[in-house]
């Protein structure tokens, strides 16, 4: 397996702190609780979309991980990061239990109950604002990303090795940190565009879903990962 070079090993600088992975640097991987009760992002998110997300779909991609590592003896040993780094040279089964394993953890740690979230920090506002000219601006862009991506996928805001902010989407459960992604960096915030993520609660109207969203992202972690892939990036 090849070694975290270059960009990856930037993004990488960034997993572990941004989805608490340190207590599980290899397999086998365990389903980080929710930082919160099912029941606290209401009304945006209803408790029974968040027990079957987090109970069900989350806990499939890690069991999944764990059986299709434990079927390859070359893969014993590697940590999460380096799995996401390389999923281009690995299994379906790894690159896609993987990824759904890192994106849901980070997803959870993104948001807090309704209008409890906070604002961007000083640095991340500046940025955004300079990048795509308004944090309005910059939430609009990001839910076009997000109601263009056809099927399944995610839509990320992400930190490039050369320090810049970049809006980008991936399908299924792919992320900036893999070696296969078109854009490549840091994620700092995510949205989960799998129906399993909103279909209770929105049905098809997913452009719904993306807009009622925001009144849960915590800016005080978002800002946080800001903040350290900048400096990994410098």
């Amino acid at each position: 397996m090849r070694k975290l070079t270059g960009a990856l090993a930037f993004a990488a600088v960034l997993a572990t702190t941004a989805v608490g992975f340190a207590a599980e640097p290899k397999a086998p991987f365990e389903l980080p609780p929710l930082p919160y009760a099912a029941n606290a992002l209401e009304p945006v998110i209803d408790a029974k979309t968040m027990e079957i997300h987090h109970g069900k779909h989350h806990q499939a991609y890690v069991t999944g991980l764990n059986k299709a590592i434990a079927a390859d003896k070359a893969l014993e040993g590697k940590s999460l990061e380096e799995l996401l780094a390389n999923a281009g040279t690995l299994p379906a089964a790894v690159r896609n239990n993987a990824g759904g394993h890192w994106n849901h953890s980070q997803f959870w740690k993104s948001m807090k109950a309704p209008g409890t979230g906070g604002k961007p920090a000083d640095a991340l506002a500046k940025a955004i604002e300079t990048k795509f000219g308004s944090i309005d601006e910059f939430k609009q862009k990001f839910q076009t990303a997000g109601t263009g991506r056809f099927g399944s996928g995610w839509v990320w805001l992400v930190v490039t090795p050369g320090g810049e902010l970049e809006i980008t989407s991936t399908p299924n459960q792919d992320n900036p940190l893999m070696d296969v992604a078109e854009v490549k960096g840091a994620p700092i915030l995510g949205n989960d565009l799998w129906e399993h993520a909103y279909y209770l609660k929105y049905q098809n109207r997913r452009a719904d879903y993306l807009g009622a969203w925001w009144d849960l992202v915590d800016w005080a972690e978002v800002s946080k990962r800001f903040d350290a892939a900048k400096s990994a990036a410098n």
